[in-house]
């Protein structure tokens, strides 16, 4: 009997990642080796009060623009503030700009990027499973992401923690980037009863394939 039932959803209304069906793959391989069941869907209808009580986790793998119709915004507060857990990956940044609940449990929006190029990360928090068995030091390639706000300062309140940042990225291992010397790239949050991971890491079909990299996702 598998322990719990996961959600991925990738629907798009900006741009489209190439690597969504790898990503897709990749998380079903998870739940094959970590003992959880996984849907895949693109359609909104899936977000309901009753739907998502079927889920433990809801992952939103590279969505962009606005992907909820506002029943299923208000069916994804509440299974968050129900204690679902949320995991955005690369683009669920990029998705449902003007939902304020949605930019607290993302933690901060996309705002630009440089090209796809070689960058090294460092974790900074190793007392997580998203973080526990990287190296100090990965050196990787992906589309490293400039976010509109920093979540570090996002403030705390009776509902929500303050941001706890997993992993940085150091701007002075590539070129374009804009946040300056503490530039995070991963981070959780509590609100709530429920939990949000997001990672800006997975742009590319072969981050999916790499075993830190899954490592990184089956933690979240």
């Amino acid at each position: 009997m598998t322990s719990f039932r996961l959600l991925v959803y990738s629907r798009t209304t900006g741009y489209r990642h190439d690597s969504i069906p790898a990503g897709t793959e990749a998380v079903r391989a998870l739940g094959a080796v970590h003992d959880f069941e996984v849907d895949a869907t693109e359609d909104p209808a899936a977000f309901t009060v009753e739907n998502l009580a079927r889920y433990r986790v809801v992952v939103f793998l590279s969505t962009s623009g606005t992907v909820l119709e506002p029943s299923g915004r208000v069916a994804l507060e509440d299974f968050v503030l129900s204690g679902g857990g949320f995991v955005g990956v690369h683009a669920a940044a990029g998705t449902e700009y003007d939902w304020p609940f949605y930019e607290e449990l993302v933690g901060a929006y996309f705002d630009r990027h440089p090209h796809v190029q070689p960058g090294t990360i460092h974790v900074v928090d190793r007392d997580h499973p998203a973080t526990a068995s990287l190296p100090t030091v990965w050196r990787r390639t992906d589309e490293w992401y400039d976010f509109r706000s920093h979540p570090q300062r996002r403030p705390a309140s009776d509902s929500m923690s303050a941001v706890r940042v997993l992993l940085t990225v150091d701007e002075s291992s590539y070129t374009g980037g804009g946040m300056g010397a503490n530039h995070p790239i991963a981070w959780c949050r509590q609100i709530a009863a429920g939990r949000s991971f997001y990672t800006a890491i997975g742009h590319t079909i072969e981050s999916y394939a790499e075993p830190e990299f899954r490592a990184h996702l089956a933690g979240g």
